[in-house]
């Protein structure tokens, strides 16, 4: 996000900064365009820094201890920190259809609201069948605002859609959010998404993204997709178990089993990269589940969207404090390294708090991907690509087999795919040997013939390698062709046994080195 004016250093700390102003918060003593309640990330201002938007704390206690203030000279605004002048910062003006109201004289922004830059956000429902009860999520405020009269319990699909039209024509919205508490049933809040956003998309081009939690029948999902929803959001909070009781309860007890039912029925119906799953850091959790659940969530092809909490008043956490920054640096690091490896954007999210960010600072992290990202198939349609290049290099290239290499062991292996600019170019099948001791089988590593300089078979090795591990295994073996046994060996396999006949041709077996040490990628391609 580079700007002229910006001095080459500010690049290289801009996440930093970032990072830190949130947690901190920034003094400011003028009016700013802010939020005040809600059912995620409250209290704060937004601040454009180097184009992007990003929501920062502004008055909440704790924001009078902080290093950063800003302060206005009247040409421009400036963004200081311990007394030092850092750079320019732009503010959000107050929008034009904040001063509209409908034809039963309810304010616009009663109905919805702008947040980030470009994003119109709705809460559809402003109850919570939780609300009132010990399984009420800790650090929701979404009632408060109904309490502060903000806002209305219910809008009706007209309203939001009227609202949706006159900011997408005066401010230049770009996108909605819609969220809603848990409804009466829990699920039936579905339909109620669903007919708002059918009747944005009657009155507009934006694309709309909904949240929600994962609903007692799946199918319903489809309701949202024939209305013409782009994005979802599921979002479980926490990775951390204990965490997770403690400060939403609900949440816990639909477990993670349910979760994961829906994030892939979800990315099955919207697309990789169109689900998205809130992850609260500071709730007291241990940093490692963030890691290790948003490398899940990757896998699945769900954006892990890493915030900090941001303390809502009024909610049961509202004395809580957002976590220290040097807390959120190597978390955000990591997630963001994760992301690249795994073929996901910010900037590739259609609609929703991805593509927004505000909230978080995880954007500011975000790395170019990879060339080649690797993660299981994710989608029928990915499953299918891989047999077919299965097909192409074991029964038509090689004629290891006469019309198909499918067999018994498919329905039960993970089957991780290469990706290279959007297409699946080469796949690798594990699965456990079913002997109870931890023992995982690998094999059908094909790369398409074109792609095979690409470094595609050695990350498809080592993402085996990386996942059957996850997976408590304890000895990891293939049979390997002969002629290909040289390049497993530089990836540190080694050779158990002699050579034998495998499907008419000369295989050995091999084993890899589980041990965590790191390796020095190779350009050699093979398919075996």
């Amino acid at each position: 996000m580079p700007c002229a004016w910006l001095p080459e250093e500010f690049f290289l700390n801009i996440a930093e900064i970032i990072t830190e102003i949130q947690s901190f918060g920034v003094r400011i003593h003028r009016d700013v365009l802010q939020r005040k309640g809600g059912a995620g990330p409250a209290e704060g201002g937004t601040l454009i820094i180097a184009g992007s938007a990003f929501n920062v704390p502004v008055t909440s206690p704790f924001v009078s201890e902080s290093p950063y203030h800003i302060q206005d000279t009247g040409d421009q605004v400036l963004l200081f920190n311990a007394g030092k002048e850092l750079f320019p910062v732009g503010l959000i003006s107050t929008p034009a259809f904040y001063g509209f109201s409908t034809k039963q004289g309810i304010p616009y922004s009663s109905i919805a609201l702008l947040h980030g830059r470009d994003c119109l956000a709705s809460s559809v429902i402003q109850t919570c069948v939780y609300w009132n009860s010990r399984q009420r999520c800790r650090f929701c405020g979404i009632e408060l605002s109904l309490k502060n009269n903000n806002t209305i319990p219910i809008k009706t699909p007209a309203q939001i859609a009227e609202v949706a039209a006159d900011a997408q024509e005066h401010d230049h919205v770009t996108h909605v959010v819609l969220t809603t508490g848990t409804g009466t049933p829990p699920g039936s809040e579905i339909q109620d998404l669903a007919a708002c956003t059918r009747a944005i998309k009657e009155k507009t081009t934006i694309p709309v993204h909904v949240q929600f939690q994962p609903p007692p029948l799946l199918d319903t999902l489809f309701l949202l997709k024939e209305a013409g929803v782009d994005t979802v959001g599921i979002h479980m909070e926490s990775f951390d178990p204990d965490t997770l009781i403690r400060v939403a309860p609900a949440k816990a007890a639909i477990g993670v089993k349910n979760y994961k039912k829906a994030w892939k029925a979800a990315v099955e119906l919207f697309g990789p990269n169109q689900v998205s799953s809130f992850l609260l850091a500071g709730l007291g959790e241990k940093p490692d589940t963030l890691i290790s659940g948003s490398t899940m969530l990757a896998d699945l092809g769900v954006y892990p969207f890493v915030v900090p909490l941001r303390p809502i008043p009024g909610s049961r956490m509202a004395k809580a404090l957002p976590p220290d920054p040097e807390i959120m640096k190597p978390i955000y690091r990591e997630v963001a390294h994760i992301l690249s490896r795994k073929g996901l954007s910010s900037a590739r999210s259609l609609a929703g708090c991805v593509r927004c960010g505000a909230c978080s600072a995880l954007s500011a992290y975000e790395q170019p991907l990879d060339s080649v990202v690797c993660h299981p198939a994710r989608t029928i349609d990915e499953h299918k690509k891989a047999f077919q290049i299965r097909k192409a290099v074991f029964v038509q290239e090689q004629k290891l087999f006469k019309t198909t290499d499918a067999d018994e062991n498919d329905a039960k292996g993970i089957h991780l795919v290469a990706e290279q600019d959007g297409s699946i170019i080469g796949t690798v099948r594990v699965y456990p040997a079913g002997t109870g001791n931890g023992d995982w089988i690998g094999g059908r590593l094909a790369v398409k013939n074109s792609y095979r300089d690409s470094g595609a078979g050695e990350l498809l090795v080592r993402e085996a390698v990386a996942i059957v591990k996850k997976n408590g295994c304890n000895r990891f073996t293939a049979h390997i062709q002969e002629t290909n046994v040289a390049f497993f060996e530089q990836l540190g396999w080694k050779g158990v046994g002699p050579v034998i006949d495998h499907f008419g041709r000369p295989h050995q077996v091999m084993e890899a080195d589980l041990t965590d040490r790191i390796q020095k990628p190779r350009k050699c391609e093979v398919s075996r």
